[in-house]
This record gives structure tokens, C-alpha cells and sequence, in this order.
């Protein structure tokens, strides 16, 4: 396994081997020796091509996340939330899947979203605390602050992410870490 630093402290990520033979492939996901965490809540979510989940994060009890693509392939995207941080308000992007083999950490203070390249996407995310759904909040994906580059121009959406919130509101109501 090797760890890829980012300009995001804390955020990396985890280049690992696949194991090939005539049977199929062998890999390992996650080593705790290495990636030096607590995750005590695992969760995974199923999505078809065009759908963009986030950008979520909770106020309190926030989670650090650890994400693998296990089937599919999504372009994945961090937003620094932390107010002390040298990328508050900056955001990191790449893409995972299941062929590249790359798994990424996200501490806790960002909010996370991934749009679906490929149908039938299924992501892993080991998380280093619990879902509190009255803390969750959402900034919107397309916030012209943020201006990330999403490599789609109307995206499948919940209610919720319809309704998430500007970054310059998330300011305004001290909903950063």
C-alpha cells in the first residue's frame, strides 16, 4: 500500500495492489497499521450513471471518511471546511474506481460529494463517526464560490442536495469547523 499526500493536510491517497490470477483478483482495502484511525461505522451506497451525491458534512460529530470505489467509477470531490486550514474553502477532486485500485481519506472538517461515471457504481466509506441526521448539512454542487469543475451540467439529485446550502451561507451561519 502506498500513501499519495495531497496539498490538503490530512487528505490522502491509498494506492493499493491488485492481485491477479486466473481466477479473478485478490485485494486488500483498508490496513489499520497504516491508515491510523478509529472507524467504527461503515456504510456503502449504490448509484447509476449521472447521479451526484453531496456535498454533505455534519456540524457536529464530524466524520472522517475512508472511500473505495468497489464497482464503477466516480468523480470524487473534497471541500475543505476548516476555517485555521491553508485550503479553507478549496476543494480537492480526482477520480476513483474499481479498476484503478485508489481509496481516499478524508478527515474530519470537509464535506464530500462524488457524481457516477459508470452505472451500477458501489462505494465503501469507513467512517470515523456516526451519522447524526440533525447536524447534516449540504452545500450546493454547483456553488459559484466553489467553482468545482463536475464533468456534468444537470445531474440526478435528491431533494436534499437540490436544497443544500451556498458556501457564503455556510459562512454566514458559522456552520464550519
Amino acid at each position: 500500500m502506498k500513501l499519495i499526500k495531497t496539498k490538503f493536510k490530512g487528505l490522502f491517497l491509498c494506492e493499493k495492489e491488485t492481485y491477479l490470477d486466473n481466477r479473478g483478483y485478490f485485494r486488500e482495502l483498508f490496513v489499520e497499521k497504516i491508515i491510523k484511525n478509529n472507524f467504527i461505522f461503515d456504510v456503502m451506497s449504490h448509484s447509476k450513471k449521472g447521479v451526484l451525491r453531496g456535498l454533505h458534512f455534519q456540524t457536529d460529530n464530524p466524520q472522517g471518511k475512508y472511500i473505495t470505489v468497489l464497482r464503477g467509477k466516480v468523480f470524487d470531490v473534497a471541500v475543505d471546511l476548516r476555517k485555521k486550514s491553508k485550503t479553507y474553502g478549496k476543494y480537492f477532486s480526482t477520480i476513483l474506481s474499481e479498476k484503478k485500485n485508489v481509496s481516499m481519506f478524508i478527515p474530519e472538517g470537509f464535506a464530500h460529494g462524488f457524481y457516477t461515471l459508470e452505472n451500477n457504481t458501489i462505494m465503501l466509506y469507513k467512517c470515523t463517526n456516526y451519522r447524526n441526521e440533525k447536524t447534516e448539512n449540504g452545500l450546493l454542487w454547483n456553488d459559484k464560490d466553489l467553482n468545482i469543475k463536475w464533468p456534468v451540467k444537470n445531474p440526478i439529485l435528491s431533494q436534499k442536495d437540490k436544497n443544500a446550502h451556498s458556501f457564503e451561507y455556510i459562512i454566514n451561519n458559522n456552520k464550519t469547523y
